[in-house]
């Protein structure tokens, strides 16, 4: 008699991930708003590839999108073993961005979901991976603790 198989379960997703980490994704385009950029979702997230970056040209492609890719975990500095403190921070520290839960392809997979809830995506459309000149609150979020 054969055992069952162990459900599999998908790796978790780091929402807020740099272009050239493994699985990248395109979640969506960072948009200027008056409140500062958001994110803008795109309904289907686009794998990262050379050709997809080389459409910013000269631009950092993490000025223009904001990707997601498998959560790195010890290999992250936001990782202290267990959770993710880049996440904990979003949370404690940012108002939230939305009243309403934003749309997200991932979230079943989503580090930052999974770990702080409803409250890491009502932040999450304010979270940009690259900031050219971020604010003391910005540093204060980004900064892992010593």
């Amino acid at each position: 008699m054969n055992k069952p198989e162990e459900a599999v379960r998908k790796p978790l997703m780091c929402p807020s991930a740099q272009p050239d980490m493994e699985d990248g994704l395109v979640l969506g385009v960072l948009e200027d708003t008056p409140d500062g950029k958001r994110l803008a979702w795109i309904e289907e997230p686009q794998p990262v590839t050379p050709q997809l970056l080389s459409l910013t040209r000269d631009v950092d492609p993490r000025n223009i999108f904001r990707f997601a890719a498998r959560c790195e975990e010890s290999r992250c500095v936001h990782f202290d073993g267990q959770d993710c403190q880049l996440a904990t921070r979003i949370v404690q520290i940012l108002p939230r961005a939305v009243e309403v839960l934003p749309p997200c392809s991932i979230r079943p997979e989503c580090r930052w979901y999974q770990q702080e809830g409803k409250a890491a995506c009502f932040r999450c459309p304010e979270v940009a991976t690259h900031v050219d000149q971020p604010s003391a609150e910005i540093i204060r979020v980004a900064t892992p603790a010593q």
